[in-house]
C-alpha cells in the first residue's frame, strides 16, 4: 500500500524501532496514533469496551507485523488498515453486531455504548472527531451498514481518504470499493433522513447556547420534580431509549413521561434528583443522580444523550450509567 511521498520522520524512526525490537520506543511512536484509530474502531463496532479492545489488538499485531512496514505508506495509514482488518474478523465472529432493519435503528443495538469527549482526538479540526460522525444518530446508521460497505463508508466519506488508497487498503478493487461506497450512501440516506449527509463539508463541534439551555432545563425540571416543565422539553414525537433495554419508540411527550412515573421514577423514594450538564459523544448530555432512602449521597444513576431541534428534545437515549467507568463522571454527589 503506497501514498506516494517519500519516507518520513514519522516512518523512518518506526522502521528503526522496529528492527532493533526495541518494544518501549515502538509504543511510543504509535501510542499518538491511539485515540483516533479507538474512534474509528468505534465507529465500527458502537461499543466503547469493544473499541478499545480492538485498538489494543491493532497495536499487538503492528508490533507482530513491525518488520512488514517498510514506509511505503504513512505509519498512520498502515495502522488504520491493521485496525480495520482487526475489527473486520472482530465483526465476522460477531453475529449479534449485524442489525435487522426494522425502522427503529436503536432497537437491536443493546451493545450501543456512550463515547467520552475527553478520549476524542484533540485536534478540533480532524475529520476524525467531526460531531456530526460521532453522534449516536451516525454511529446507529453505520450499523447498519455490512461490515465491507461500512469501512469503506468510514475510510471514503468519513476519513477522506481517496478510492485508490482505500481499495488497497481493504485489497479491493477501485470499481467494487466505489459500487460499496454507493451503497452505503444510500443506506445512510435512508438511515438520517433530513440530516446533513455531506460529511466532507465544515462540520460544526460546540453546542449551540440553545442546547446548552435545553439541558439546564432538563436537569432543573428533574431536581424540581417539575414534570410539566419537563413534558414540555420534550417533542411530541420523541424518539426515545433506554440503553441496553431494547426497543426503541416514537412517543407523544406525555406518554414518555407518564412512562417513567409508571415505572416508578418521580414518585415517593424516587425524587430526589440532582444533575450535571455535559457532553458524551459531542452531543448534549445530562448525568442524573438520585438519592433513595437510607443512602446519605446522590448516587449516579443515569446519563441522557439529547438531540434538540429548535428547543426541543427530538431524540432522548438514556444509558444505565452504573457499569460506564470510562465516562469519568462522580460515582455520588
Amino acid at each position: 500500500m503506497t501514498d506516494a511521498r517519500p519516507l518520513g520522520a514519522d516512518e523512518a524512526t518506526f522502521i528503526a524501532a522496529a528492527r532493533s525490537g526495541d518494544a518501549a520506543r515502538f509504543a511510543l511512536i504509535t501510542e499518538r496514533h491511539r485515540r483516533e484509530l479507538q474512534v474509528h474502531c468505534y465507529r465500527m463496532l458502537a461499543n466503547y469496551e469493544d473499541a478499545q479492545d480492538l485498538t489494543q489488538e491493532t497495536f499487538l499485531r503492528a508490533w507482530h507485523k513491525r518488520e512488514s512496514f517498510q514506509g511505503h505508506a504513512t505509519l498512520r495509514t498502515w495502522l488504520y488498515r491493521i485496525a480495520t482488518n482487526a475489527c473486520l474478523d472482530f465483526l465476522g465472529k460477531r453475529d449479534n453486531r449485524t442489525p435487522v432493519p426494522s425502522g427503529l435503528p436503536d432497537s437491536e443495538l443493546p451493545y450501543l455504548q456512550p463515547y467520552p469527549d475527553r478520549m476524542l482526538p484533540e485536534d478540533p479540526q480532524d475529520s476524525a472527531v467531526a460531531r456530526e460522525t460521532i453522534e449516536l444518530a451516525f454511529i446507529v446508521a453505520v450499523q447498519h451498514l455490512p461490515p465491507r460497505q461500512r469501512v469503506v463508508f468510514i475510510l471514503r466519506d468519513v476519513l477522506g481518504w481517496p478510492a485508490p488508497k482505500t481499495a488497497e487498503a481493504l485489497e479491493l478493487t477501485v470499481a467494487s470499493t466505489t459500487s460499496a461506497l454507493q451503497r452505503a450512501r444510500v443506506t445512510m440516506r435512508a438511515q438520517l433522513p433530513g440530516r446533513r449527509l455531506d460529511w466532507r463539508s465544515p462540520a460544526t463541534h460546540e453546542l449551540s447556547s440553545d442546547e446548552r439551555g435545553v439541558v439546564k432545563s432538563y436537569i432543573d425540571a428533574h431536581q424540581r420534580n417539575d414534570l410539566d416543565a419537563l413534558t414540555s422539553l420534550l417533542r411530541d414525537d420523541l424518539r426515545f431509549a433506554m440503553l441496553p433495554d431494547p426497543g426503541t419508540v416514537t412517543t407523544t411527550a406525555k406518554h414518555a413521561v407518564d412512562g417513567w412515573i409508571s415505572g416508578g421514577l418521580f414518585q415517593p423514594g424516587h425524587d430526589d434528583w440532582r444533575g450535571i450538564a455535559t457532553t458524551v459523544n459531542r452531543m448534549p448530555a445530562a448525568a442524573l443522580y438520585l438519592r433513595t432512602p437510607g443512602h446519605p449521597e446522590h448516587r449516579l444513576f443515569a446519563i441522557a444523550l439529547l438531540h434538540i431541534v429548535d428547543g426541543e428534545i427530538a431524540e432522548l437515549t438514556g444509558f444505565d450509567a452504573t457499569g460506564t467507568p470510562w465516562l469519568d463522571l462522580p460515582p455520588a454527589l
